[in-house]
């Protein structure tokens, strides 16, 4: 048996079963302006009164097409100022032009930052570095790693067959894994108080000599025996210290 409830707000009446006011505790919701209002408190009896206008139950409000807004406008074409402008070939050819170039910027700025430790772990690649160093004035050098360039041992001893002749023994070990620029080394005479009485520079000229050539660098793992001699007459130097060095 169906039953009539009248909206609160707009009037509406509708007819309704008792299973959709048990439903949500009588909740209703119009299905003319969509007020939710009690179904059962708003039930009216049909007989003495006026001929009501009965719409359709409440509840098919809520699943009626027609009685809702569509919130999409499906077929209506979009506005100007909200269409996706798709980017043109030529502007998309510029962008990856661009991205290729920075690339190629950083791979430049990184080959002249460590241009010699590429030198020395690609050696076939030390002509071609050396040939894109010169329009900027750069060099390649050989690494300088002075933490890995040792002296293992020295010792100084006077000269038994020259008066005021000082030999110096020393030996260099790269401990590198690479090929290294020979170091520069710094001889210090002192005398009994440890004051500098005496002190030169030797350049790897000076202890290699003419014959062996400075651009190969030192070996990786290799040692190096030195033997100097120095004329010390006018120093009255009873020790030494010895240090190296990359100027």
């Amino acid at each position: 048996m169906s039953l009539v409830t009248r909206c609160p707000v707009c009037a509406t009446a509708f007819r309704v079963q008792r299973t959709q006011l048990g439903a949500r505790g009588g909740k209703v919701r119009c299905g003319k302006c969509g007020q939710i209002f009690d179904g059962v408190s708003s039930l009216v009896e049909e007989g003495g009164e006026p001929p009501l206008h009965i719409e359709p139950s409440p509840q098919l409000g809520l699943f009626d097409s027609s009685r809702r807004v569509s919130t999409v406008e499906e077929d209506a074409p979009l506005p100007g100022f909200m269409a996706d402008e798709e980017p043109s070939r030529r502007a998309m050819l510029l962008w990856g032009l661009l991205a290729v170039l920075a690339v190629a910027a950083l791979g430049a700025q990184a080959a002249y930052r460590f241009r010699s430790d590429l030198a020395a772990h690609f050696p076939a690649a030390r002509e071609l570095l050396a040939g894109a160093c010169r329009p900027v004035g750069c060099q390649v050098h050989l690494p300088r790693r002075a933490s890995e360039m040792n002296i293992e041992s020295s010792d100084l001893q006077a000269d038994a067959r020259h008066e005021g002749v000082i030999v110096l023994n020393a030996l260099l070990r790269n401990r590198a894994p690479v090929a290294q620029e020979y170091p520069t080394l710094e001889l210090t005479l002192t005398d009994e108080a440890e004051r500098p009485v005496l002190r030169r520079l030797l350049t790897p000229r000076d202890y290699l000599g003419a014959g062996r050539p400075l651009e190969q660098g030192m070996p990786a793992g290799a040692e190096l025996s030195l033997r100097l001699h120095f004329d010390a007459s006018r120093a009255r130097a009873t020790g030494y210290r010895l240090y190296l060095f990359y100027p």
